[in-house]
């Protein structure tokens, strides 16, 4: 991973994960701890509704969006719900609880292995050392050709162009509401005057914003926040690897098949296709459906070119024949044109205890490039 602008304090690799897991006593103490939070009505077994929080919280640690708020990825919520209770809506035995867990943890821990997220200590001195570099003008004088509105106040310009900047320059994400509350407006409060009431000029914009950004270097110094990034490069290579491994990729298809419903003849709909990809995704290096939204938008182009979106019912050797296509035409389009994805959280609560890795995320910002 490129290093980025801030103090890096930990970096989180998944060895915490694969260290909880590996250890019986330890884990089962945490299994323990998580059944008996989510048995509210203490019968020994955890029904459908008691395992909504904790698929929330592991969905949320994939970072997808909330559930009911996209329909693609809330096939992954049902899917992480029917490894629990295998797919029917019976109550689920903690020995069930522990096996499925311990799969979705050692999955989450392969993932930060390969993209470990490191957690940085901003503290304003990366955004001191750009406001007084060369390249701080030229930057905001692009940012402010892109967010120019003459209807727009000069205070609601530099908090848009503050969201247009990131770790990179110092800045924290601006769409965590406790970095706008305690970082962004009592720096803007403090250099209010007569002068956010000019009409906005690019020189007046240059000179105010930077007034204010140097308010919040000092408040970061008073206050520093800590930051969780992560970047991510989505290049083809993961399934490229898949596919030329004929053993694996015959397993993963198996068990991406295993879950989707048949007819009295077999048949099974293409429009479970989607359902079975995000299956095969974690061998092959992908994201699930729904959290990268450049990633979507590259696997809708490859399902119409390969008709995936006809729902028409097929054998299991052609369903297995169309995924496998999509897997290659996938390859191909992000060898042409690979897809990064840098992504920073502020953290609220401690990151390095395996205990809150089924904790709820924190607000999130996602840059594409």
């Amino acid at each position: 991973m490129e290093r980025k602008s801030g103090k890096a304090v930990d970096v989180l690799d998944g060895s915490n994960i694969m260290e909880l897991v590996g250890n019986k006593d330890v884990f089962s103490n945490f299994v323990n701890h998580k059944f008996q939070e989510l048995d509210r009505d203490r019968d020994g077994k955890l029904s459908v509704n008691e395992l909504k929080p904790a698929v929330s919280d592991i969905g949320a640690a994939l970072g997808l969006p909330p559930k009911g708020t996209n329909p693609d990825s809330d096939h992954i919520y049902s899917e992480v719900l029917n490894e629990f209770t295998h797919g029917k809506h019976e109550k689920v035995s903690k020995t069930e609880f522990k096996e499925v867990l311990s799969d979705i943890l050692l999955g989450m821990a392969a993932g930060l292995k390969r993209d470990p997220i490191v957690i940085l200590r901003i503290d304003g001195e990366d955004l001191l050392e750009f406001l007084n570099g060369s390249v701080y003008e030229p930057e905001i004088v692009s940012i402010f050709s892109q967010i120019e509105s003459p209807h727009a106040s000069l205070h609601d310009l530099i908090i848009q162009a503050l969201s247009k900047l990131n770790v990179d320059q110092g800045i924290p994400p601006t769409s965590d509401p406790w970095v706008i509350n305690n970082i962004v407006e009592p720096a803007l409060l403090s250099g209010r005057g007569s002068s956010l009431n000019k009409p906005v000029s690019q020189e007046i914009f240059i000179e105010e914003f930077k007034r204010v950004a140097l308010l919040v270097a000092n408040r970061l110094r008073e206050q520093p926040v800590i930051v969780a990034h992560s970047e991510s490069k989505f290049d083809g290579s993961g399934v490229k690897r898949l596919l030329s491994n004929k053993f694996e990729l015959d397993k993963i298809l198996n068990s991406a098949i295993e879950t989707i419903p048949k007819d009295r003849n077999g048949k099974m709909s293409k429009d479970y296709l989607r359902v079975a990809l995000d299956v095969v995704a974690p061998s092959a290096a992908l994201p699930p459906f729904g959290a990268v939204q450049e990633m979507d938008k590259v696997i809708g182009e490859v399902f119409k070119m390969v008709s995936a979106d006809d729902a028409k019912l097929v054998k299991e050797d052609e369903f297995k024949k169309v995924l496998t296509e999509i897997l290659g035409s996938l390859m191909l389009q992000l060898e042409g044109s690979p897809i990064s994805v840098s992504s920073n959280s502020v953290v609220h609560e401690p990151l390095g205890s395996s205990s809150t890795l089924l904790q709820p995320s924190s607000t999130t910002e996602t840059t594409i490039a």
